[in-house]
């Protein structure tokens, strides 16, 4: 039972912190540093792969692709 406990303990913390944008570095005083990053969601720039944009010109540039080599045109 314990040992049932603690595999689902250690998988539970690995869901959270692959899911938290945490980043933990050695900060100058050698001293460990963790902090919370920030996601920023910049839809809607051209160079961005979510825009539309670059939605577009992804699909695009597969599409020229299929029909450059003959699988589907």
């Amino acid at each position: 039972m314990y040992k049932l406990a603690l595999i689902s303990a250690i998988v539970m913390s690995a869901a959270a912190f692959s899911v938290t944008p945490i980043s933990v570095k050695w900060s100058p005083e050698k001293n460990l540093s963790v902090s919370l990053d920030k996601a920023y969601a910049t839809v809607g720039r051209p160079a961005t792969p979510g825009s539309v944009a670059g939605v577009h010109r992804r699909h695009t540039r597969r599409a020229v692709r299929r029909c450059a080599t003959g699988v589907t045109c």
